[in-house]
């Protein structure tokens, strides 16, 4: 498949909602104006995800001059080592004032790559999601290799949980159901649509549709049949196609019930 094809693939769903991306990535700069131009063509939107203040203030910056383009802000595991108390306030007047930031994220435990400190990575998600609930926005979850202690800390604050959504989603089904019974959104990137992910996709195909979200991750983790390209929001629509054959459906209702759980999940009351 060529990348014109693959272009013109995702504009046969219109309306799609890439719920987590990092359009502000530097593998952007030489196209980004035609990669949110596609979006455009496909009346998508798209969440704009910052990892640590400087990609957080360029996401910011992006929605700002961008219809459908929201933000989120927030400081990811691989950086928790370098949070500080003075990002705190930045974190909160964007989360405040900034009309078209929507959650803070993406935060979490990440022991694949430990590039902080586990102990840190504990007490820098904790802190986010205090300041997600104290300030009532929901919360982008990023898992990798450390549901057990994930799980911990959510269930040490159930009581004062933020709405959650685990992006990305790589949790077995027994984990997932705890997730779920949490409260929390599960949402699917590019790895369900890989041959091998048949442990995903029971999850995906099992979770109940109130509660599913879609994502690129972009430029990260291209799915099906574009993987090992840079990925791109557009490129949404091969996820929603994949989880519509997975649970028997219309590929434009998933599509719909995606979009909407997102702007619900987001609180986004843009059409």
């Amino acid at each position: 498949m060529t990348e014109n094809q693959s272009m013109e693939s995702a504009e046969a769903l219109t309306g799609l909602f890439d719920t987590h991306a990092h359009p502000t990535d530097g593998r952007f700069d030489s196209d980004r104006a035609e990669v949110i131009a596609r979006m455009r063509a496909a009346d998508m939107l798209c969440m704009c995800v910052g990892a640590d203040m400087a990609s957080s203030a360029a996401s910011v910056e992006l929605a700002r001059r961008n219809e459908g383009i929201y933000a989120a802000v927030g400081v990811h595991p691989h950086d928790a080592k370098n949070f500080t108390e003075e990002d705190v306030p930045q974190l909160t007047a964007w989360l405040t004032q900034e009309e078209k930031v929507k959650a803070l994220g993406e935060i979490g435990l990440d022991y694949y790559y430990d590039l902080s400190p586990r102990d840190v990575q504990r007490d820098v998600f904790a802190r986010q999601l205090e300041m997600a609930y104290a300030l009532r926005m929901p919360a982008i979850l990023h898992v990798r290799d450390a549901h057990g202690d994930t799980l911990d800390v959510l269930r040490a604050q159930k009581d004062r949980l933020p709405p959650c959504v685990v992006h990305c989603c790589s949790a077995s089904w027994e984990s997932a159901k705890v997730y779920l019974n949490l409260g929390c959104m599960l949402s699917f990137a590019g790895p369900v649509t890989f041959r091998r992910s048949v442990n995903l996709q029971e999850v995906a195909r099992n979770v109940p549709i109130d509660r599913l979200m879609i994502e690129t991750d972009s430029p990260y983790l291209s799915p099906e049949p574009v993987r090992g390209r840079r990925n791109e929001p557009a490129n949404v629509a091969h996820i929603c196609r994949f989880l519509a054959g997975l649970r028997g459906m219309d590929a434009q209702a998933l599509c719909d019930v995606t979009r909407e759980n997102g702007k619900r999940f987001y609180r986004i009351a843009q059409a």
